[in-house]
């Protein structure tokens, strides 16, 4: 299949941002009780509850797990992508309200990225969805 060039440029960016999910997900998934204490640690000074925090950081690395890997396979892209984009607005009013605003700058870039993949999802070949529709091109 000759790929147009917004579907190229959507296909690589969805599996880059799948690779980065997916990765953020598989580095903290052995580790997700320090990941959990240095995410309540880092919220004390807020007014955010630590069982909050707590539950929040103890369901990042599967979240960002399994949207790295529905990107990764191109399935439930468009959800994937929401999925992704709603995650960054909770860690960017998080980081904000920690006042860490370089770390809210690099989270506005990923929303960006995010933006872009939603924007342009339509243009999803070489995906378990364009499969499962039956919109396989020769």
């Amino acid at each position: 299949m000759k790929l147009t060039t917004p579907e190229q440029a959507f296909v690589l960016g969805r599996l880059l941002m799948g690779a980065n999910m997916l990765t953020h997900g598989l580095v903290r998934l052995p580790k997700v009780e320090g990941v959990r204490a240095g995410m309540v640690k880092m919220f004390e000074p807020t007014w955010l509850p630590a069982a909050l925090v707590g539950v929040f950081a103890s369901a990042l690395p599967y979240i960002e797990f399994g949207i790295g890997l529905l990107l990764i396979l191109g399935l439930f892209t468009r959800y994937a992508l929401t999925a992704g984009m709603l995650l960054m607005m909770v860690l960017v009013f998080g980081t904000s309200l920690r006042e860490d605003w370089n770390t809210v700058g690099v989270q506005m870039v990923y929303g960006l990225f995010f933006f872009l993949l939603i924007l342009y999802s339509n243009h999803n070949p070489y995906s378990l969805d364009f499969w499962r529709r039956g919109q396989i091109k020769s």
